[in-house]
């Protein structure tokens, strides 16, 4: 009968270390806590005081942002409906363009003009920020939401790893008290709580790498196409470079692939944006109709038009080489990391039963 009882826990602790992931959620929390102690002051503006501000989105939540100003502090700042946004222009020969609340993205460099509210925060009168920034913030937005979403998922489960963790713990109290009654028993319950508990580390080490690298990417294949003046045809040799890199693609776990578009500074800057768009729209068509490349796996194909030159503009050979389609293969660090299981062999019964003084009660 005693035997019978320390089988039966055994194996409940085999099943509970399997289930368990203790001291993660525990961990980011304190994590979360360490962040918020060392985070600075939020920055506060007199109410009715005109005030004008740079820094960085942070957040945006509906008609409100926060932003992090010059000294680091975070900033509230209020959209209204007659806030203008608009853009920071360089070129003094042509008018500022317009935008609206939804192109004010998290880590957009801007500009904020406006008066303190009775909150200490900033009714914004006017926001303005650079074209090239709000590119940059569009290619960061278009990366980060996914990555969160699996975030979100990872720690959505870590309640369930609490309890699981708190079962294991009683189950091995449990485990203990009959194995030292049943005497002989006590050394194996003893080896098989030590191996519990190395599995478990290992578990944990194995998760927390594993959240803390879910937004991290590394570059396993690039290729650049290039085209003819004012043309986004795919030429041979264009044909057979995005071949290459579908046929490595298909081949990756946990990859997206990023397509930015260029132009060289010949014609109209309006033209060159619109000529490098679709000259990115045409590098997706042909990864998507002749190599099955799920949507899903491209990042939003953006053109830059003549912003990020790699060679110089005044000499043709240059510009030849700014006429380009910039193809990577960007893989999850987090995704493919290897995920190796710790299996715990159950406790095996004594060859003979052990003689103890007291009787153990039925489970």
């Amino acid at each position: 009968m005693k035997n019978n009882q320390l089988s039966k826990l055994s194996l409940s602790l085999a099943v509970g270390c399997a289930l368990a992931v203790p001291g993660l959620a525990q961990e980011t929390t304190q994590s979360r806590s360490a962040d918020a102690q060392a985070a600075p002051a939020k920055a506060q503006v007199a109410s009715g005081q005109k005030q004008k501000v740079k820094g960085v989105i942070l957040k945006r939540d509906g008609d409100t942002i926060t932003m992090s100003d010059q000294t680091g502090a975070p900033l509230t700042v209020l959209v209204s409906g007659s806030t203008k946004i608009e853009e920071k222009k360089g070129n003094p020969f042509r008018g500022a363009k317009s935008y609206g609340q939804e192109q004010l993205f998290r880590g957009l460099n801007i500009e904020v003009e406006g008066r303190g509210d009775s909150n200490g925060g900033l009714v914004a009168d006017k926001i303005k920020f650079t074209e090239q920034s709000l590119n940059v913030a569009q290619t960061v937005e278009s990366r980060v939401t996914p990555v969160e979403g699996r975030v979100e998922t990872t720690e959505g489960r870590m309640t369930q790893a609490e309890q699981n963790s708190q079962r294991l713990s009683g189950q091995i109290e449990e485990l203990s008290a009959v194995a030292n009654a049943a005497g002989g028993g006590a050394k194996a319950a003893q080896e098989t709580a030590d191996r519990a508990v190395a599995g478990v580390n290992t578990t944990n080490e194995r998760i927390s790498h594993l959240v803390t690298s879910l937004d991290e990417y590394e570059a396993t294949k690039a290729v650049t196409v290039n085209f003819k003046v004012n043309s986004a045809v795919l030429s041979p040799e264009a044909k057979a470079s995005l071949d290459e890199i579908a046929t490595q693609a298909k081949g990756e776990k946990g990859y997206v692939i990023e397509v930015q578009g260029f132009a060289s500074a010949d014609g109209s800057e309006d033209k060159n944006r619109v000529l490098s768009q679709r000259r990115s729209d045409a590098v997706m068509r042909y990864l998507i109709e002749n190599h099955m490349i799920p949507m899903r796996r491209i990042v939003i194909p953006f053109g830059y038009g003549e912003a990020n030159p790699v060679a110089d503009n005044t000499t043709r050979e240059g510009r030849e080489q700014n006429r380009r389609v910039e193809v990577k293969i960007l893989t999850n660090k987090g995704l493919t990391a290897s995920t190796q299981t710790t299996s715990i062999e159950p406790v095996a019964a004594p060859s003979e039963p052990a003689r103890v003084s007291e009787t153990v009660p039925n489970n």
